[in-house]
């Protein structure tokens, strides 16, 4: 799905990878679903805070492995030059800093790749054990 690159595009984004997880059978308040919704909150927020390109969408991709019980999360915005790395130090009362260092303790397996399809920008992705019944 394709989301303003805004604060509120990032919740509403949030808001809908929440309703497909239950959807699938991930019940709202179970552990697996606050997990990949708070990994797919970050990733949003990463891409409205740090891969903002003005008048240019952010984009999502929520699939399921109910073999491997495993969800993934895509999001890929427009910017290029801006590539995720984990910060080396933040400050306690820093504002920013944390999202990637949650998104490292929370997820399996996390990483990046240039955008799919030719189109600027990068897509950042995690993976999270979230057990789908077939």
């Amino acid at each position: 799905m394709c989301f303003s690159s805004t604060p509120r595009g990032a919740r509403l984004a949030r808001r809908l990878c929440g309703t497909r997880l239950d959807a699938w059978g991930v019940p709202y308040g179970s552990d697996a679903h606050d997990t990949v919704t708070l990994v797919a909150a970050e990733l949003c927020a990463n891409a409205v805070r740090h891969g903002h390109v003005p008048g240019r969408d952010f984009h999502v991709l929520l699939t399921a492995d109910p073999a491997t019980g495993t969800v993934r999360i895509e999001v890929s915005d427009s910017r290029t030059e801006r590539q995720p790395r984990l910060p080396a130090a933040t400050a306690p009362d820093g504002e920013g800093g944390r999202g990637l260092l949650l998104i490292e303790a929370l997820a399996d397996r996390w990483g990046w790749s240039p955008r799919a399809g030719g189109g600027p920008g990068k897509t950042v992705w995690a993976e999270c054990t979230a057990p789908c019944p077939d």
